[in-house]
């Protein structure tokens, strides 16, 4: 199975879905793209890092650079991406499931403590969603 994890700029939420689906799924082939290209939001890598999970491998990228782009499933994560995304051929399921965007919430006046509150809530909002990934794919087919 194929799964696409897409927002808008691929710098963030959809980013740390496709970090936690690799961890705790690695039987699904798992993908994050946007619509846009933000470049990686570095607190996001920060607080992917430390729930252990690997960044290494994480690139902002386009739907258009992935090299795949056949899937069974794509999962919008915000409005924008639910709103404007792209076709992709064959029977492709869209689900959508909305998270607050981190930078979004951030203020400058926020102090660094509080701007990693911010990030870490919505990593782990986004970690409960994803660790019942097949249970949301299969009531939802």
């Amino acid at each position: 199975m194929r799964v696409l994890f897409l927002c808008t700029g691929n710098s963030c939420r959809s980013q740390m879905a496709e970090a936690w689906a690799k961890k705790f799924h690695p039987e699904i082939e798992v993908w994050s793209a946007g619509v846009e290209k933000h470049g990686l939001n570095p607190w996001a890598v920060r607080v992917l890092a430390e729930a252990g999970l690997d960044t290494s491998g994480l690139v902002s990228k386009t739907v258009e650079e992935l090299p795949v782009q056949e899937f069974d499933v794509v999962i919008t994560l915000c409005s924008h991406a639910h709103e404007t995304c792209p076709f992709f051929p064959g029977q492709v399921r869209r689900l959508h499931q909305g998270f607050d965007d981190p930078p979004q919430l951030v203020t400058p006046t926020m102090n660094e403590e509080e701007v990693l509150a911010v990030y870490r809530r919505v990593r782990d909002e986004i970690r409960q969603f994803v660790a019942r990934l097949p249970e949301v794919l299969a009531t939802s087919a």
